[in-house]
């Protein structure tokens, strides 16, 4: 499972219809921006393993302006909107054109993302889920920059 987190003063999340129209499906505050690719291989080990380091990722300031808060020692508790982006997923290593081969199907992946956007709420977190196959827009504004890319051990 492989996933790039970004701190954001805030974002949001447009849905986009057959027709072009754009729709705001979710909107967060300070908080996270995270972009989930799940590996056909992926557990509910690593579904664990990644939550929870979403969760606990100590990448907000404290008083010293050190990087030694996570989303949950925030006042208040920094939201995170979860998106699911297959892309993620995918090896750029060999030839000019992505493959995705290594990328979880779906329905599995749809679950399996599910599962991580509940295993972070249960760590205490506000969690917004993009729209699993959906054609999404994703506007944000990079707090930092701090982008972060967290890959689970397996």
């Amino acid at each position: 499972m492989r996933a790039v987190i970004q701190r954001v003063e805030s974002a949001s999340l447009h849905l986009v219809d057959d027709a072009g129209a754009r729709s705001t499906h979710a909107q967060i505050d300070a908080g996270l921006v995270v972009l989930l690719g799940i590996h056909a291989d992926d557990t509910q080990s690593d579904a664990k393993w990644t939550a929870s380091k979403i969760a606990h990722m100590r990448i907000f300031e404290d008083e010293q302006q050190k990087m030694n808060l996570g989303a949950l020692d925030c006042d208040p508790p920094g939201q995170v909107l979860v998106v699911p982006n297959f892309t993620v997923a995918g090896s750029a290593q060999k030839g000019r054109r992505p493959d995705f081969m290594s990328a979880m199907k779906p329905p599995e992946a749809e679950s399996m993302f599910e599962q991580v956007c509940a295993l972070i709420a249960a760590e205490g977190l506000e969690v917004k889920r993009g729209v699993f196959g959906a054609d999404m827009r994703v506007e944000l504004m990079n707090d930092g920059p701090i982008t972060i890319v967290i890959e689970s051990p397996s």
